[in-house]
């Protein structure tokens, strides 16, 4: 920047005073007359002089530079712009990128000067970046001011109002057991690398990164501030009812640090922390900052939202066991408790828990959430992957400009789109379900000789009793193992002393070997006699510790009935790794052959996959082979299992069920295959039910909706029209964001009703919120002049937005709409 650039600048933030009518004046002797205001436009072309000839004429001024901004060009620098961008290129990029995100800037710079016949040269892309950095800003600053003009400038406005069929309640619904279902989960695709200097040592450089003033004002993403608050949080199990309950506590590692901590010198940003609605609409995300998945970001999601949405807020979360645990013992507890915060695992990765957890979190089991499966987090992460390779170098502004846009976009482009086809699909889901298994179900029940479905209630209250008795084994029972374990290598202790002594005193007898080698010999064996009998008495030590503890007075030998009894005890704990160790294979095995069935895995990998495949297939005969091998051996004999049986998916949820010791499980009813099988489907049935009575509320909210949103912003533009077209303009593009989709939606809506067996209404409700801003608040024209007699600032802030406005590229065309209209 040159001297007399600095001093315009420095000048420039002096006069605070400038105003746009000075601007105006300024420009009545400027030579392009009245294309400086925007009044007759110019003629520019993308590989002309056209720019260069405006940008000459207004150096000397920087209030002057707006001109080349009412002409559609957004200039790369405030003072003595030299290269420009039209507004038309920057939204196509806008779009096109939103819609593949692996577009990069560079990609589109080069295409661009592709199409024009002009060399690349590397700066235009960073003068690219730059003007739409601008762009996007100008379109911020113009959806604030749309957003304050319809009275939607509140806190949390858009969170309170995200999804319409999950939050826009009517006054004569019924009640929901869960009023919002939700899904959040981490996602580590979406990393920003820390640029660091390079140092001659091996150890990481310090931090490169140029500070910034650039923040991204937005209320889908949580401040760190906010996160950190719940750093301090406890992990760790308290309540012993909860520890019961959390029997997968330690089998998952999603929040050890352990995993990531070797990529927290590489990355900043290790990716982010989502909260989507069950529709697929975005609520909430957090960035996770040098760390894997803490348990700071979910309770900073959940302490939002319930202070947001209140009570009665269901969350699917892969980790929901352990994260209750943790948030039963957080400072969030209290409130989680008395609100009724439900922590729920996904159908998808529930499957993999233990079954007693299922019992108490899996989705088929839990009343009022219908079919839901709670795994929208996977699906939207499926899409927003795409975004990984450009964020990667990207800066900290950009990163969450990018992510941000992103999920706005998805909302309202893919989600909105596909709302009604997601109420249609799970409609004809669940009628499909009850008309499949009505036929089903009582043949099921009548070979079960069960009269009354009441009965699968009470066989899933049984089966939650018997597999909480199988969580620990009982104090004494884990003491006298120990106690026998320790008999046994007392008697292989003294049995290596005996063989140790009868050595030593065999060496001191050896009359026909030389000297050297009977010394030899005998140290040599008087060290291994030293040695055994240290071992003998550590083991005689921690014998005879135990005994006090169990109080035995007479020491075990293996003719006892005691010792033969432990003994089987401890046979019983080999057979219950053995079959840890086998569904852990299992369980590893669904989850590769699920990454490799992926869109999106690379031809390399899933090579490396499935070679990975064939090796965890043969540890899995291995372990199957080891299993069958000890089960043989228990009295009685456990049952055994086959190879077809083991990689059956469904097959996860009875492993449990082969861990009893103590008593025959197969007396219990509900132990049989068919029994079992009869229980799944109950619950099912009962899942769909409670999904077309949560769906007849959702179809009547989103054509309520409809109906109400469209009169609204109508109304509004309607009555902006007089004092400010520009403003009037641009509520017009914010309804058609989404109002394009409208026609489509009640179509869809329309092949609902038609669904036999469907039992809601079309008939629209009363939105339950009429407060100012809402969809179903309509002002009058005489409540609209009252309030501008009663406040003038209305009409000066109108005035000064629409200068504001006449800077996008929308205001032009509007004009020319305008006249097409007198016309």
């Amino acid at each position: 920047m040159s001297l007399d650039e600095r001093r315009a600048l420095e000048a420039l933030k002096e006069d605070n005073d400038t105003t746009i009518d000075g601007w105006q004046e300024d420009c009545d002797d400027f030579s392009f007359g009245d294309v400086c205001d925007g009044t007759e436009p110019l003629a520019i072309s993308h590989a002309g002089g056209e720019f260069t000839d405006l940008a000459r004429e207004v150096l000397g001024d920087f209030w002057k530079t707006t001109a080349i901004v009412r002409q559609g060009v957004m200039p790369c620098s405030p003072i003595s712009p030299t290269v420009g961008i039209t507004t038309e290129a920057l939204d196509l990029y806008r779009v096109a990128h939103l819609r593949s995100p692996q577009l990069s800037i560079q990609a589109f710079v080069k295409t661009m000067c592709d199409l024009h016949g002009v060399a690349f040269h590397r700066h235009l892309s960073r003068q690219f970046s730059i003007a739409f950095d601008l762009y996007l800003q100008v379109r911020r600053s113009v959806a604030a001011m749309v957003s304050e003009s319809l009275r939607r400038d509140t806190p949390d406005w858009r969170l309170k109002h995200a999804c319409p069929a999950c939050t826009y309640t009517l006054t004569d619904e019924p009640e929901l057991i869960f009023s919002l279902l939700y899904a959040m989960d981490g996602n580590d695709s979406l990393k920003r690398v820390l640029r660091r200097s390079l140092d001659t040592d091996d150890s990481l450089g310090t931090s490169s990164e140029l500070p910034t003033g650039q923040q991204l004002a937005s209320d889908r993403y949580l401040s760190r501030t906010f996160v950190d608050q719940f750093a301090r949080d406890s992990t760790t199990a308290g309540d012993e009812d909860v520890h019961l309950e959390n029997s997968c506590e330690g089998r998952w590692k999603n929040m050890d640090d352990t995993k990531t901590k070797n990529a927290w010198g590489i990355y900043d940003e290790t990716g982010i922390f989502m909260a989507v609605c069950r529709h697929g609409f975005s609520l909430l995300v957090a960035d996770m900052v040098q760390s894997g998945e803490l348990a700071k970001y979910p309770l900073a999601v959940v302490s939002k939202l319930l202070g947001v949405f209140g009570s009665n807020l269901g969350a699917g979360y892969d980790i929901g066991c352990q994260f209750k645990t943790t948030l039963d013992n957080s400072s969030l507890g209290p409130l989680a408790r008395s609100m009724h915060h439900t922590c729920l695992v996904g159908a998808f990765h529930g499957h993999a828990h233990r079954r007693l957890c299922q019992l108490f979190s899996l989705t088929t089991y839990i009343k009022g959430l219908g079919l839901e499966d709670l795994e929208t987090c996977e699906r939207t992460f499926s899409k927003s992957n795409s975004l990984a390779s450009a964020l990667r170098y990207a800066s900290v502004f950009h990163r969450q400009q990018a992510i941000d846009t992103y999920f706005e976009h998805n909302d309202n482009f893919e989600v909105y789109a596909n709302l009604s086809d997601f109420l249609y699909n799970n409609y004809k889901q669940a009628l499909d379900i009850l008309n499949d298994r009505d036929a089903t179900l009582p043949n099921l029940m009548r070979d079960l000789k069960v009269t009354d479905e009441t009965v699968f209630e009470h066989w899933l209250e049984e089966e939650k009793v018997y597999l909480r008795g199988l969580t620990r084994e009982p104090e004494v029972e884990t003491l006298q193992m120990e106690y026998w374990q320790r008999l046994v290598n007392l008697t292989a202790s003294k049995e290596t002393l005996d063989a140790a002594i009868t050595a030593f005193q065999g060496s001191l007898h050896l009359d026909a070997v030389p000297y050297d080698v009977q010394a030899k010999n005998t140290r040599n064996a008087e060290s291994a006699r030293r040695h055994a009998l240290e071992d003998h008495e550590r083991h005689l030590k921690l014998v005879q510790a135990l005994e006090c503890k169990l109080e035995i007075e007479k020491r075990w030998t293996p003719h006892d009935a005691e010792w033969q009894r432990v003994g089987r005890l401890v046979a019983n704990r080999k057979y219950q790794r053995a079959l840890d160790h086998l569904e852990g294979l299992v369980v590893a095995r669904i989850f590769e052959l699920t990454r490799m069935n992926r869109a999106g895995t690379g031809y390399k990998l899933r090579k490396h996959i499935a070679k990975a495949l064939q090796t965890r297939s043969v540890a899995i005969r291995t372990a199957l082979n080891t299993y069958n091998t000890i089960a043989r051996s228990m009295h009685p004999p456990r049952r055994m299992l086959k190879w077809d049986e083991v990689v059956e998916y469904a097959f996860l949820a009875d492993f449990d069920l082969l861990r009893d010791t103590r008593a025959d499980v197969s007396r219990h009813p509900w132990s049989s295959a068919a029994a079992r099988s009869a229980m799944d489907l109950h619950f099912k049935m009962c899942r769909a039910r409670e999904e077309i009575e949560r769906l007849n509320i959702e179809v009547r909210r989103l054509v309520t909706y409809i109906r109400d949103e469209e009169r609204y912003l109508r109304e509004c533009e309607d009555q902006l029209k007089d004092t400010s077209q520009a403003l009037a303009h641009q509520i017009t593009i914010h309804r058609n964001t989404r109002g394009r989709f409208n026609s489509r939606h009640l179509k869809r809506l329309y092949d609902i009703l038609k669904l036999p067996g469907f039992s809601g209404t079309l008939t629209p409700g009363v939105s339950a919120d009429t407060s100012p801003g809402k969809s179903a608040n309509v002002d009058t024209q005489d409540d609209l002049d009252d309030e501008e007699e009663e406040d003038e600032v209305v009409e000066q802030a109108s005035r000064s937005l629409q200068d504001v406005l006449l800077v996008a590229d929308d205001f032009s065309r509007l004009r020319i709409h305008g006249n097409a209209e007198e016309e």
